[in-house]
């Protein structure tokens, strides 16, 4: 397969393809052509991607050849221009907040895989990106935190006194926030966390924090695919009143909470914010799809009128764009491995993995509640 990739956008410094999966993907048998001046974002000169294995050429070229095209970021419709029907547009797609471009897929008779939707399983998690840049953001958002908070993170015991901890809190126990738990107890912090799903309890106390409860009426369960079921408005409104308490208590507030395909439920409102420290820090990883957080704006830091910071940068994962793009592009690279074992891409009918994140095949859309979506809108 002649493998190739798609220029992020000017914001976005994570690549799909750096030297490892080039040599990879070639040891393969695979042959890789990248447009010139692909690796600018990571400083990758064309001479190093060429070193790895990689065929520099123009970008139409790249394109017109192209068999598979991976992507960072949901491509625009029109940087699809140029691909040949059938190539395979493999990466993040965003499905449901990126109608556009999944039309363009189909309409252009382009095929997409979509990695969101790989299968939560011990097989998959190779091929897992969600969860590869996910932990990443966990990391990145403490280390955001410790930059903009006006005290130390850890217990100091210093001749003029003894510094306590701050205290974090940690809401949402998947991924992401089991590495900002990590992360945070590692840099000294005093760590509270919560999640809907008490079966994450013993992680959370394994990684040293303590795991907060509140009553919500009944117990929260998880979906087949391990993430946590989405409330109703009363436990939600249950659930507010309680972590308030702790929120006002908190130096850093750590939201990961995200139900796939739907907009992020709001945890925080502005009463919650509004109960803490002048100089406290809330660092919302649900910013881009609608937030956790009463006032955060995606892309944006934002200061309230009591003083408490409230981070809505995204994607996170990529302010480590370096080692961001290592773990993105072996999960593409795996994929591809596993997908093409011998030049022939696996049945969909007969491979899991296959059937979940062919998202786009021969001008239709396979998912269902996507497909739904688009009928909605048109």
């Amino acid at each position: 397969m002649i493998v190739t990739a798609l220029p992020s956008p000017p914001d976005e410094r994570r690549l799909a393809v750096v030297p490892p999966a080039i040599e990879r993907l070639s040891k393969l048998g695979h042959e890789v052509r990248l447009p010139t001046g692909y690796g600018a974002p990571l400083h990758l000169s064309d001479e190093v991607l060429s070193a790895a294995g990689a065929t520099m050429v123009p970008p139409a070229e790249a394109r017109k050849s192209a068999e598979i095209a991976l992507v960072v970021t949901p491509p625009e419709p029109a940087s699809l221009e140029g691909l040949q029907r059938g190539t395979f547009v493999v990466g993040f797609l965003d499905p449901f907040f990126a109608l556009p471009t999944v039309r363009a897929l189909a309409e252009r008779g382009l095929r997409g895989m979509c990695v969101e939707l790989m299968p939560r399983s011990t097989y998959a998690q190779k091929m897992d990106a969600l969860s590869s840049q996910a932990n990443l953001a966990g990391y990145a958002a403490v280390v955001l935190a410790a930059q903009r908070i006006d005290k130390v993170l850890p217990m100091m015991s210093t001749p003029a006194g003894t510094i306590a901890p701050a205290r974090v809190f940690v809401l949402g126990v998947g991924v992401a926030g089991l590495q900002a738990i990590a992360t945070a107890k590692r840099l000294g912090a005093r760590v509270d966390a919560y999640d809907t799903r008490p079966v994450v309890a013993e992680q959370v106390r394994s990684l040293g924090a303590r795991f907060v409860e509140f009553d919500l009426g009944i117990e929260v369960g998880q979906t087949e695919q391990g993430y946590a079921q989405a409330l109703t408005d009363e436990q939600l409104e249950r659930q507010r009143a309680q972590m308030a308490k702790v929120v006002a208590q908190s130096d850093v507030v750590i939201t990961t909470a995200q139900v796939f395909g739907r907009a992020a439920p709001r945890l925080l409102d502005a009463a919650a914010i509004g109960g803490m420290k002048p100089g406290s820090v809330v660092v919302d990883l649900a910013a881009s799809t609608g937030g956790n957080v009463e006032g955060s704006v995606a892309g944006q830091e934002v200061v309230t009128e009591g003083g408490v910071q409230i981070l809505g940068l995204h994607p996170l994962a990529a302010s480590v764009a370096r080692d961001a793009s290592l773990m993105y592009s072996a999960n593409l690279t795996h994929l591809i491995e596993h997908a093409w074992p011998d030049g022939e891409l696996r049945s969909a009918s007969e491979d899991e993995v296959v059937d979940a994140v062919l998202l786009v095949d021969d001008g239709a859309v396979r998912h269902e509640a996507v497909r739904d979506q688009m009928e909605a809108t048109a």
